[in-house]
C-alpha cells in the first residue's frame, strides 16, 4: 500500500470538546474530524479501535468502502457480508467481510437500525441516467471515492459495492429497490470496531436528485476511540 496520509497511532489532544462523550465506544480519543457536506474523508483505524459516525443534522447519506490496510486487495464484499448474516440490513453485530470472508469491521452499536449496502454509490454517468442530462457535471460520491484512493494508491479498478451509512433502500416483493427518506435523525451514530488495521474511504454523499440526503447535504463527524486496556 503506498505511505498512508492518516495512519491513528496515538491518543490526541486535539479532539473537540465532547468527543469522547459522542462516541458509542468508551476509550481514548484518536481521531476527531468533521466531514464537510459533499466531501470525501479516509483514515486507517487500526485493530480494537472504534470508529464512531455521527449523523450530525439527520438524515444524510454516507458511502463508505473498507480495505485491509496492509493489503488493500483485500476490500468489503457485499456479497459475502450479506450471505454470510443472511441477511440485507445493516445494523447492531453485522460482520462487515472482505471478498476472502474475513472480517474488517464490526458494526458495535447502531442507534438507527437500518443502513444499506446494496443500493450502491451515485456517479456523474447514473446520476445522467437517472435524472437527465443537466445533472451530468453534478459531483457524485464515485468521483469522491477516486479522490481520496488516489491518496493510497487506489484506482477505478479498485472501487467495489459500498456501504451506505444511514440511507434506506427498501426492497418491495417484486425484488425492485427504492431509494426513501432516511430512518436517521440528528445526532444519531453508528459504531464500527476495526477487527484488522482498516482503511475507511467515505464519501458524504452530494446526491441532490433523489431523498437519501434529505436534498440538502450536511456534515458529519467521525471519531476514533481506542479501548482504555489497549493504552
Amino acid at each position: 500500500m503506498n505511505t498512508a496520509t492518516k495512519t491513528l497511532t496515538a491518543p490526541t489532544a486535539t479532539a473537540t470538546a465532547g468527543a469522547r462523550e459522542t462516541a458509542l465506544a468508551a476509550g481514548a480519543v484518536v481521531l476527531d474530524e468533521y466531514v464537510q457536506a459533499r466531501g470525501p474523508w479516509s483514515a486507517v483505524v487500526a485493530a480494537g479501535d472504534v470508529l464512531t459516525i455521527v449523523d450530525l443534522d439527520g438524515n444524510q447519506a454516507v458511502d463508505c468502502l473498507l480495505y485491509a490496510a496492509d493489503d488493500t486487495d483485500v476490500r468489503y464484499s457485499a456479497a459475502v457480508t450479506l450471505a454470510a448474516q443472511r441477511s440485507i440490513v445493516l445494523t447492531t453485530g453485522s460482520v462487515l467481510r472482505s471478498d476472502d470472508g474475513g472480517p474488517l469491521m464490526t458494526v458495535v452499536a447502531d442507534e438507527v437500525g437500518v443502513h444499506d449496502t446494496i443500493g450502491g454509490a451515485c456517479s456523474q454517468e447514473s446520476n445522467t441516467l437517472r435524472y437527465g442530462q443537466h445533472t451530468r457535471e453534478q459531483h457524485a460520491c464515485v468521483e469522491n471515492f477516486l479522490i481520496e484512493g488516489s491518496r493510497w494508491g487506489l484506482g477505478k479498478r479498485d472501487l467495489v459495492s459500498n456501504i451506505n451509512w444511514f440511507m434506506n433502500v427498501p426492497v418491495d416483493p417484486d425484488g425492485a429497490l427504492g431509494i426513501v427518506d432516511g430512518l436517521s435523525a440528528p445526532g444519531k451514530r453508528v459504531a464500527l470496531r476495526a477487527e484488522v488495521d482498516t482503511l475507511v474511504l467515505v464519501s458524504n454523499c452530494p446526491q441532490i436528485n433523489n431523498p437519501c440526503n434529505g436534498f440538502n447535504p450536511t456534515p458529519v463527524r467521525m471519531i476514533v476511540t481506542r479501548p482504555e486496556a489497549a493504552l
